[in-house]
C-alpha cells in the first residue's frame, strides 16, 4: 500500500520494519488472547466486559458483579487508580487503591468473573498484577513506553487503549513494544478520538468504528471497543455497541453503576442494571445476526 501520509497511515515498509510482530503474516491470521478458560478474545464469541468507572466500595462492586454475571458478562472491570484530566480532587473524586483492587478481585472470584483494571505507573504494576487477571493501559499512557515494557514483563494479558489523538500507526507501534518485550497477549481497545465536533456538550470524543476493520486488515491482534468512554452519554451506548458488533469488534466494554446519577466518576455514561439488560438483550441479537455470540449468552 502507498503511504500518502507519513506518520499516520501504515505503509508496507512499516509492516516489515516497524511493526513486524503486530502485523499479519497471512490474511486469516488471528491471535486468540486467553484471559481464562472461559474468556478468549479473537474468536467467534465476543467477550463482554462490564463494571464501574471507579470501584467505590466493596458493597458496590459486589452488587455490580452479581447482576453483570446474571446478565451475561464475561469479565468485571473497575478503576482503583483514577487519572483525572485535571489535578484537583475532592471527596467525590477519590481513589480506592489497593483496597479497591482487593474488593475487585474478591467480587470477581466470588462470581467467577476475571478482572481487568488500569495501571497508571510502573510502580502500580506489582499491585495490579497481584490482584487482576488483565492489565489495562489507558488512553493517556498508550505511548508511555517504560510502562508498556514493564507491563509486558508481567506476562499478564494487556488491554491497550488507543490514545484519543493517536493514529492507527501510533497505536500499532505501541502494541509492538509489548510484543517485542515478550508478551503476545495484547487486546487493542478503541475508546474514542478527539475531534472538533462531538454532537453533545457532554461528549468529549467520537467512537472511531472505522478503525476496527482498518486495524483488523493489518494486525492479528483482537480489536475491541469501549462505547461508554467514547460517547460519555448513556443513551448512545447501546447503538454504538450494536455498531461495534456489526463492524467486527472482538469484545465490548460497557460501564455500569447501580445508581448512575450517584457515580463518583462520569455519571452521565454509566448504564443502570435495567439499561444494561436492555442493551445486552438487543446487542445479543445483532451478534447472532452476524454469526457470533455476545458474552456468556452462547
Amino acid at each position: 500500500m502507498e503511504n500518502k501520509s507519513p506518520g499516520k497511515d501504515v505503509s508496507e515498509q512499516d509492516l516489515i520494519e516497524k511493526i513486524p510482530l503486530v502485523a499479519k503474516k497471512i490474511n486469516n491470521q488471528k491471535t486468540i488472547v486467553k484471559v481464562s478458560e472461559a474468556v478468549k478474545f479473537g474468536g467467534n464469541n465476543i467477550p463482554l466486559i462490564v463494571g464501574p468507572n471507579l470501584v467505590e466500595s466493596r458493597e458496590q462492586i459486589f452488587q455490580i458483579a452479581e447482576y453483570a454475571k446474571k446478565l451475561g458478562a464475561n469479565m468485571l472491570r473497575g478503576g482503583c487508580f483514577k487519572p483525572l484530566t485535571f489535578p484537583y480532587r475532592s471527596s467525590k473524586y477519590f481513589e480506592t487503591g489497593e483496597e479497591g483492587l482487593f474488593w475487585l478481585k474478591e467480587a470477581g472470584d466470588h462470581f467467577d468473573l476475571p478482572t481487568v483494571t488500569e495501571a497508571v505507573s510502573s510502580e502500580q504494576l506489582i499491585l495490579v498484577a497481584k490482584y487482576s487477571n488483565m492489565i489495562q493501559i489507558g488512553t493517556r499512557n498508550m505511548q508511555n513506553y517504560p510502562l508498556l515494557i514493564d507491563a509486558a514483563k508481567t506476562s499478564l494479558p494487556i488491554m491497550l487503549k488507543r490514545g484519543y489523538g493517536a493514529s492507527l500507526r501510533d497505536w500499532l507501534g505501541a502494541a509492538e513494544y509489548i510484543l517485542y518485550h515478550g508478551n503476545s497477549n495484547v487486546v487493542l481497545c478503541e475508546r474514542g478520538v478527539s475531534v472538533p465536533h462531538t454532537h453533545k456538550s457532554s461528549s468529549r470524543y467520537l467512537l472511531d468504528l472505522q478503525v476496527v476493520p482498518a486495524a483488523q486488515e493489518l494486525t492479528h491482534l483482537p480489536v475491541i471497543t469501549d462505547p461508554s468512554h467514547a460517547c460519555f452519554w448513556a443513551s448512545w451506548v447501546e447503538p454504538l455497541t450494536k455498531a461495534s458488533i456489526a463492524v467486527g469488534a472482538d469484545g465490548i466494554m460497557i460501564e455500569t453503576h447501580p445508581t448512575p446519577s450517584e457515580a463518583a466518576v462520569d455519571p452521565l455514561q454509566a448504564l443502570s442494571e435495567v439499561e444494561l439488560k436492555r442493551c445486552i438483550d438487543s446487542c445479543s441479537a445483532v451478534a447472532k445476526a452476524v454469526g457470533r455470540s455476545l458474552g456468556s449468552r452462547i
